[in-house]
């Protein structure tokens, strides 16, 4: 009993062949069915072996309270001196940071010259002399020593003096205020030393009754053997002389040789150690053996000035010092800043900017230019180069694009009082990172230490007006999103895969059957 019923489910019965006819077309179309299935299961195979790339959205659940920013950017018209970068966010801000990050100077020709060292805080330099007790309207009771200039003084001063030390000053700078009595007080050093050398070639007092020479001439003299001579310009009267010569910051101190332009005097402000500076200055252009006028004129700066024991060890530590400072005084002007190195940022929605600041001085902030090169700029741990090469399979084209879109965009601002902010939006993004092969030759174990977490950005740029007391800065500002992309890669399970060829072979042998069976249905009524 039971063997009959088995029987009757048979699904495979046989029909005897002499029933059977075969025809052209059905070998045709059993010779597409073989070609189609056949094609069909290599790619069904193909399929197989490999992986597919999917893409999930989740809230955020990284815990680290901090974000790394690396970054590399060229100020293309700010000093070194002046570039400083604070970071603000809605947890606190960091004014002037200086940690993980190095200046570079930039010439007018976008070249770096040389190693600056790690960005430190501005020189600590000292903005007046106390030594110098008097007011300005003290100093200035007996004449100014000092001379005024405008752009004809100027022209005339630096075609006939050899030295000339010119302080760049406005009268709203609180900086200039302080420093006004020092640069009256060491111009009037300046004509004392002058004074000095005449008296010691005529070889005797000026004041005495046989004296030869006329008060005039005896001035005229003492001209001749002024060391250098002390001018300033307001800039505030005079601002197309000042913006000739670049100035946006006061007070700015200027030395000329020759009518040329050499630098700017960057080192502490006291008579003392501006009478070093002359002196250095004259001895390294007239060389080795020659005639100084300023040698001994910080003698004379000593005598003026240093009246206390308190001052006099002030002068001591200064003197200490002096050497830190001298590349101050010798590195050619270079006009921008290359800045690089990386911050540690609150997880949290901030900004940080790039602007002009100094202890020492006053920003013009028409003279601020905060145009910039963006060279690099990304979230988290930086990529090695291998692993750029060989990690990041498993995520999509154009990934490592996104986590740094801003990377060789150029933002010039060609109006004063103007400023680009950028704005990111910062996405978490989880990823496997690509084992590399060991023929490779890149080694497994320093992929364990690269990253599995990356940060796409999503930016925009604006062009940013300021008011016109406001010194602009280059802005970024962050947030970061609460939703986390994860990319993985997906692989099919065995059964999948079996199924689906289950269904290539039987799917297509059914199909074509049911072609078969529709053309032998229309060719069999035509014969009829």
């Amino acid at each position: 009993m039971a063997p009959i019923r088995l029987a009757s489910l048979d699904m495979y019965r046989k029909v005897p062949l002499d029933l059977l006819e075969g025809t052209r077309r059905g070998s045709i179309l059993s010779t597409l069915a073989i070609l189609s299935m056949a094609t069909l299961f290599i790619l069904e195979t193909k399929a197989y072996f490999s992986s597919t790339l999917t893409t999930s959205l989740a809230l955020d659940s990284n815990t680290e309270a901090q974000v790394r920013v690396n970054f590399n950017i060229t100020m293309m018209d700010l000093k070194c001196d002046f570039a400083t970068i604070d970071v603000v966010s809605v947890l606190g801000t960091q004014q002037n940071v200086t940690k993980h990050i190095s200046k570079f100077p930039i010439d007018q020709n976008g070249v770096r010259q040389g190693y600056r060292s790690r960005n430190r805080d501005q020189h600590d330099v000292l903005l007046f002399d106390a030594g110098v007790e008097e007011t300005i309207e003290e100093l200035h009771a007996d004449g100014e020593d000092a001379v005024s200039l405008d752009e004809t003084l100027l022209e005339v001063a630096l075609e006939e003096n050899t030295y000339v030390f010119v302080d760049f000053f406005a009268n709203w700078c609180s900086h200039c205020r302080d420093l006004a009595p020092t640069w009256e007080t060491f111009a009037e050093v300046m004509y004392i030393a002058a004074e000095h050398r005449v008296d010691t070639k005529l070889g005797q007092d000026p004041n005495h009754p046989g004296h030869k020479y006329s008060d005039a001439e005896y001035d005229e003299a003492v001209k001749v053997e002024l060391p250098v001579l002390i001018g300033k310009v307001d800039c505030v009267n005079h601002a197309d002389l000042c913006m000739q010569y670049n100035i946006a910051a006061y007070p700015t101190l200027k030395f000329f040789v020759d009518g040329e332009e050499v630098g700017d005097y960057r080192g502490h402000r006291t008579v003392v150690e501006l009478a070093h500076f002359v002196e250095n200055m004259e001895k390294e252009h007239k060389g080795k053996g020659a005639d100084i006028k300023a040698e001994g004129a910080h003698e004379f700066a000593t005598e003026r000035t240093i009246q206390t024991q308190e001052h006099e060890e002030l002068a001591r530590a200064l003197s200490a010092s002096r050497h830190k400072i001298k590349h101050s005084w010798e590195d050619e002007d270079h006009p921008g800043c290359m800045i690089t190195g990386f911050l540690q940022v609150d997880r949290a929605p901030g900004n940080f900017h790039i602007q002009a600041q100094s202890k020492g001085h006053d920003l013009a902030a028409h003279m601020t230019n905060v145009s910039h090169i963006i060279n690099h700029l990304s979230f988290g741990k930086p990529f090695s180069k291998q692993f750029m090469e060989y990690g990041l399979k498993n995520t999509p084209k154009g990934f490592l694009e996104s986590t740094r879109p801003f990377d060789g965009n150029v933002y010039v601002t060609h109006n004063e009082h103007e400023a680009h902010h950028h704005y990111l939006k910062v996405i978490t993004t989880e990823f496997d990172p690509e084992r590399a092969k060991s023929e490779k030759h890149v080694m497994s174990a320093m992929f364990n230490r690269e990253p599995n977490r990356a940060y796409q950005i999503l930016q925009s740029s604006q062009l940013s007006l300021y008011k016109t007391d406001i010194v602009p800065e280059a802005k970024f500002t962050y947030d970061l999103s609460p939703i986390a992309v994860s990319y993985s890669k997906k692989s099919r399970h065995w059964y999948d895969y079996f199924t689906s060829v289950m269904a290539i072979i039987g799917g297509t042998f059914t199909v074509v059957g049911m072609i078969e069976s529709g053309l032998y249905a229309v060719s069999s009524k035509k014969r009829r």
